[in-house]
């Protein structure tokens, strides 16, 4: 039997798989079980790994032919964020083909990748191929929340399944990006730290009608206001410089590295790939305080969403501090370093020469995700971690709106071209 890369997507969204953070997951062990049993038939023999009761991660390994090379990971994770059904204009989780899409959450973030993953080993046993060199898979849990029952859990309890790995490759890189007729496409090759901050202001309680110059949500917004306004320095880093390089080349634009937000403006488009990752980020995003309001409390909170580049986490943690006011002090949450992998590799050459055997057209550059992936985790262990989850899209498609966004969908020519260039990306 043939399996088809748009009706595997289609059967992976009809697993609710939803995230809801802090351990609150369903369908994670069902979604595992059925990704199993096609691995199974398809002479790839699972593994079943839970931290936790139902949430299931896969791992598999694919015996290359040639046992001196070194192995390449594909990771992928079967968990999504919420949908709420009320917004969308189709069941989230219906996985219809329709209309040259395949509808439903998890269509790009990122059942897609598992789907064409799964296509190209069915199409290595229907065909009696076999890779050059080893093929790890992993299909994993818990990547929308913080990977504790997923990829960190892996690496820190099970890393001997990884023995040997040198490459990894997953989510958010290598899509079309269509910009005035010249089709980018961004590798991922870095992402943006990610640490969460939590602020606490600490005052005299008091009457909301008294004067107070120690009021706690007076210092903690003054504060906060400090961080929104500070303007961070531009920091490029090699995989930010070679995109600007790259597509300025593409595109026939001047590149000046000495002019960076002069050169984002000049790239136009293209520069939403990139205006995201040239400076780190300190975005306050909850805020907590008092219980009435003619009482002044003791007491104020507010979380700062905080992303940084590479070689800036001590300089971005020094800046926060010294945006605070007395009496004002913070504390991290959680906290994942930034990643690079180089793009001067073999890796790298060979991503962008399968992408380039099916679209000759192709302007492929490296770049830096503005989020986090699993990459953080898979890092640790010395792998070099690429985003490539490739598709060809139809211009004016939103891709980057459909992660976390409402109608999610996939093109299923997008999804057909991904399996051919995984298939020569991973058989060479």
């Amino acid at each position: 039997m043939t399996l088809d890369v748009a009706q595997l997507c289609a059967q992976l969204i009809r697993f609710d798989t939803t995230n809801r953070g802090g351990g609150d997951c369903a369908g994670e062990r069902e979604a595992a079980e059925h990704v199993a049993a096609i691995l199974h038939d398809n002479g790839a023999p699972p593994t079943l790994l839970e931290p936790a009761p139902r949430r299931t991660n896969v791992l598999a390994r694919i015996h290359g032919t040639d046992p001196s090379l070194p192995a390449v990971l594909v990771q992928s994770h079967l968990d999504v964020v919420p949908a709420d059904s009320a917004e969308w204009s189709f069941d989230p989780f219906a996985g219809e083909i329709r209309d040259g899409f395949v509808h439903g959450r998890g269509a790009v973030d990122m059942k897609d990748m598992a789907a064409m993953t799964l296509a190209v080993i069915h199409r290595w046993h229907t065909e009696g191929r076999r890779p050059r060199r080893d093929v790890v898979l992993a299909f994993v849990a818990d990547e929308e929340d913080q990977g504790a029952y997923g990829a960190h859990w892996l690496v820190e309890h099970h890393a001997a399944h990884f023995a040997g790995v040198e490459a990894a490759i997953s989510e958010s890189g290598a899509f079309s990006y269509d910009v005035d007729g010249v089709r980018l496409y961004p590798i991922g090759t870095a992402e943006r730290g990610t640490s969460h901050m939590k602020l606490t202001a600490t005052g005299r309680a008091g009457h909301g009608s008294r004067r107070n110059d120690q009021n706690a949500v007076t210092a903690l917004v003054t504060s906060l206001a400090r961080i929104a306004a500070f303007e961070h320095p531009v920091r490029l880093t090699p995989t930010v410089e070679a995109f600007l390089v790259g597509a300025g080349k593409a595109l026939g634009v001047e590149v000046d590295l000495d002019d960076v937000d002069g050169t984002l403006t000049r790239l136009g488009p293209a520069a939403k790939l990139a205006e995201n990752t040239v400076r780190c980020s300190a975005t306050p995003t909850m805020l907590q305080a008092g219980y009435k309001v003619n009482v002044i409390p003791g007491t104020a909170t507010a979380q700062l969403d905080v992303r940084t580049l590479p070689g800036t986490v001590d300089e971005l943690a020094a800046t926060i501090d010294s945006l605070l006011s007395p009496g004002v002090t913070r504390e991290v949450l959680e906290d994942q370093p930034p990643v690079e992998a180089p793009v001067d590799t073999a890796w790298f050459t060979a991503m962008a020469d399968a992408l380039r055997d099916e679209d000759p057209a192709a302007a492929v550059v490296p770049y830096c995700l503005g989020g986090g992936t699993d990459a953080k985790a898979f890092s640790q262990l010395g792998i070099h971690c690429y985003g490539f989850s490739p598709l060809q899209l139809p211009v004016g498609f939103d891709y980057r709106a459909m992660a976390h966004g409402v109608d999610e969908r996939v093109p299923v020519a997008g999804l057909e071209f991904g399996v051919r260039v995984l298939d020569r990306f991973l058989s060479s």
